[in-house]
């Protein structure tokens, strides 16, 4: 160990008070050893300031900068650390860019916490640049306003910090522009959406009207022809009047199809669902199917079974009618089977046929509006294509389950799923046989309420060919005029009147006015909900127009028997 200078050895007696020779002499070797620590713990301080990375500095609260390190003078673009030694009045006027008022704020804050960490804050360069920086300040305990700096560069961090807010800025305005710019089209979806769903809206009203307006002609040509089908005429003439027929017909059924879709496109249909036995829906299509089947060389036949079913029977009704339309129609010989089989909770109603058999790659089509199966000649074609499209839609309102298999060359079967009931109602009592009166409408005074003149002289030519009695009227008031005080023994009437007169209330008055239940049928091209519940009130049964002769000579005798 070098031996103490003369100088330490005077500071190592003046600090202990040891003045005789003896005592520097037993002490010596201890306290010089000391000494050196502490030389060298100050050198290590001393270098640590010096090559800090960070900025140091201690100041007086009073005087301003009394030390600074390297670090600090070149972070403020200084070369040596000496011109960083700003007074008081230097560091409020140069260097802290909040000047005096930021600075006698740092005091008051180190006077009463006597400390400031995390301190961010503005330092200007010698350049004049401005620089961020994060200070760390204590107070020393021992030494009233001695403050010691800690000072870390934060610019490049603010930088990042502000270019990071400004795309965070930018993005969400890119957001927002493209949020707009989706609202925007989401808004002309909605538009174009609405500007097609009212030119629908618009189309169904047209179809509706114009197919209840075309019926009206129509109608009275069905009957005029069926007028002449009844008469003896020369075989030339039968030809074109059987010839006009099934023109007519097929547009009946084309009409009655838009009319159908028109109206389950508008969900203007609302199903009336109730308790029926089967029987009560196969037995009516069995009795209209069975001469249809005969005429095409077929063999229909029925595996009915004793079960109810809750269903909508008008409904259900044209689904099973078009079922058994088709399969009469593709099937050229061998037979058609309408059956039903339990399943669970649903009784599955079947139409068989060993007809032609639809490809596998045409099943999903089949149902789509104006699709038709290859049929060979257009001859042989009839209707375009909307009845299976019509029975997905009433599938659809019902909520009812259809399937279908087939085999090319063997046939087809078509099934839908029905809510089965485990109560089966009494079936319908039978009226006693009553001895044959034989055709019951000669002679028969009927009056015929209509507001189409054209529909009144078809249907007076009709019924007056079956030997009624005919007086025609189009109001109540004519009505009352023409019948002369007697009353009809049958009321036929038009659902639709004039000056939004229906026939139903014609009806009533008329029952009032000769206080009799005059028996009435009403005949409509309306097929509403609202006009069916009008008929449930008045206790009538419907013909929806264009009207078929012999369902019209059938109900009449019926009522009139």
């Amino acid at each position: 160990m070098a031996k103490p200078s003369d100088e330490q050895q005077r500071a190592l007696t003046g600090l202990l008070g040891l003045g005789n020779h003896s005592a520097r002499k037993s002490h010596y070797p201890e306290l010089a050893a000391r000494l050196d620590e502490l030389e060298a713990e100050r050198n290590r301080y001393k270098w640590l300031f010096e090559n800090a990375v960070h900025g140091i500095f201690q100041a007086s609260l009073q005087e301003g900068m009394r030390a600074a390190n390297p670090a600090l003078a070149r972070m403020l673009g200084y070369q040596d650390p000496q011109e960083v030694l700003f007074s008081l009045t230097d560091l409020a006027g140069t260097l802290f860019v909040g000047g005096a008022q930021e600075l006698e704020s740092i005091g008051e804050i180190l006077q009463r916490e006597r400390s400031l960490l995390g301190y961010e804050t503005q330092l200007r360069r010698k350049d004049g640049t401005v620089l961020d920086v994060l200070m760390n300040l204590l107070l020393k305990p021992d030494q009233e306003g001695l403050v010691e700096g800690f000072v870390a560069d934060i610019t490049e961090r603010k930088q990042a910090q502000e270019r990071l807010q400004q795309l965070n800025d930018q993005l969400e305005q890119r957001v927002t522009a493209r949020t707009n710019e989706l609202l925007e089209a989401a808004e002309a979806l909605r538009d174009a959406r609405d500007a097609a769903e009212a030119a629908n809206r618009s189309k169904d009203k047209y179809l509706a009207a114009a197919s209840h307006d075309l019926l009206q002609p129509l109608n009275a040509a069905r009957l005029l022809i069926s007028t002449l089908r009844e008469r003896r005429l020369p075989d030339v003439e039968q030809v074109l009047v059987e010839r006009t027929h099934q023109a007519l017909e097929g547009a009946e059924d084309l009409l009655t199809d838009l009319l159908d879709i028109s109206r389950l496109d508008q969900a203007a249909v609302k199903p009336d669902i109730a308790l029926y036995r089967l029987d009560e829906l196969f037995t009516p299509l069995v009795s209209e199917f069975q001469s249809v089947a005969a005429a095409a060389g077929l063999n229909l036949r029925v595996h009915m079974g004793d079960y109810a079913i809750h269903t909508d029977l008008r409904l259900m009704t044209r689904i099973l009618r078009n079922f058994l339309s088709n399969a009469c129609r593709y099937t050229d010989d061998g037979s058609i089977l309408l059956g039903a089989r339990c399943r669970g909770d649903a009784l599955r109603i079947e139409v068989w046929d060993t007809g032609r058999g639809i490809p596998a790659d045409r099943l999903d089509s089949i149902f789509l509006e104006f699709n038709q199966l290859d049929v060979g000649r257009a001859a042989d074609r009839k209707g375009v294509g909307l009845g299976l499209a019509i029975v997905e839609r009433i599938a659809k309102i019902l909520d009812y389950k259809i399937e279908v298999h087939s085999r090319p060359g063997h046939g087809s079967m078509f099934s839908i799923e029905v809510p089965i009931s485990h109560e089966i109602p009494l079936p319908i009592s039978q009226a006693a046989p009553q001895p044959s009166t034989g055709n019951p409408l000669p002679g028969r005074r009927l009056l015929v309420l209509d507001n189409e003149v054209s529909i009144l002289e078809s249907m007076s030519a009709l019924l007056g060919q079956w030997g009624c009695e005919v007086v025609i009227a189009t109001d109540e008031a004519t009505a009352l005029a023409a019948l002369q005080g007697q009353a009809p023994e049958l009321i036929l009437a038009d659902y639709h009147l004039d000056h939004g007169v229906v026939g139903c209330e014609v009806v009533r008055h008329l029952r009032e006015h000769f206080s009799r239940a005059i028996p009435a049928v009403i005949i409509t091209a309306d097929r509403t909900d609202q006009c069916r519940r009008s008929l449930q009130r008045l206790d009538a049964p419907l013909l929806n127009k264009p009207v078929k002769p012999g369902k019209l000579r059938a109900v009449l005798s019926q009522l009139l028997a």
